[in-house]
């Protein structure tokens, strides 16, 4: 059977169609549970098109997790101009969404995940998926009202990650923990989350304000001088 010869265009239209069918799956039905042969049957090509596109499946993950980046962002956006929701329910609502990813079409990496990636990635390829990361969590700290310098941002993304992977992996990569009291649990921690963010904004709020208290306190104290003419004059 003679090979179809593909232009650079209908590759890139491909390669789009690849990654946005994987993040549907992923979202859907988990990153573990998603194969490649589902992923390239859905899209209408064979496995060895797929590889020459993707050397492996890790790599189509990396790239899903960059192309549901800006939907997040565009979620936090929707949640925090929705005037029915106080500024703690958004960002609730939002870490829940996260937290139970599959049923939000958010696909969410596992421990085990991390750990594949991690392994599959070259240092190149980290910094750019660092810098990418830093990125996007810095953008929900600006929308929820948090200053997003790099130590906010780097505990808001520790904290936020370390509930996600703590829901999914319990009780299978982590059996020793309680099954019973994992929604309990993940509660507990989104609220303790909330709760940090809402002192930074608060504080970051606060020292605005005092600052311009400050600026205007200064600008109607008086020099000797002027007081010594003010006293001469009567006033």
């Amino acid at each position: 059977m003679p090979k179809v010869a593909y232009s650079e265009e209908s590759r890139e239209n491909i390669r789009n169609t690849l990654v946005a069918v994987g993040l549907e799956l992923m979202a859907k039905q988990g990153i573990q549970h998603t194969t490649v042969e589902q992923i390239y049957k859905r899209v209408g090509i064979s496995r060895t098109f797929f590889y020459s596109f993707f050397p492996t499946k890790e790599d189509l993950v990396v790239e899903t997790l960059y192309l549901q980046q800006p939907k997040i962002i565009a979620y936090v956006k929707k949640l925090m101009s929705d005037p029915a929701l106080s500024w703690r329910e958004a960002v609730r609502q939002f870490l829940y969404s996260c937290c139970y990813g599959e049923k939000n079409g958010i696909a969410i990496l596992t421990l085990e995940e991390q750990q594949l990636i991690f392994k599959r990635l070259s240092e190149e390829s980290y910094k750019v998926f660092r810098e990418k990361q830093t990125r996007l969590f810095g953008e929900i700290l600006k929308n929820f009202g948090v200053r997003a310098d790099k130590g906010n941002i780097n505990l808001f993304t520790n904290l936020s990650l370390m509930v996600m992977i703590v829901r999914r992996a319990i009780p299978g990569t982590l059996p020793l923990l309680v099954p019973e009291a994992v929604e309990e649990t993940v509660d507990f921690q989104i609220n303790a989350i909330v709760d940090a963010l809402e002192k930074r904004r608060e504080v970051k709020n606060v020292k605005e304000a005092g600052g311009r208290e400050q600026k205007k306190s200064v600008g109607k104290v008086k020099t000797k001088e002027e007081e010594e003419r003010e006293s001469k004059s009567g006033k």
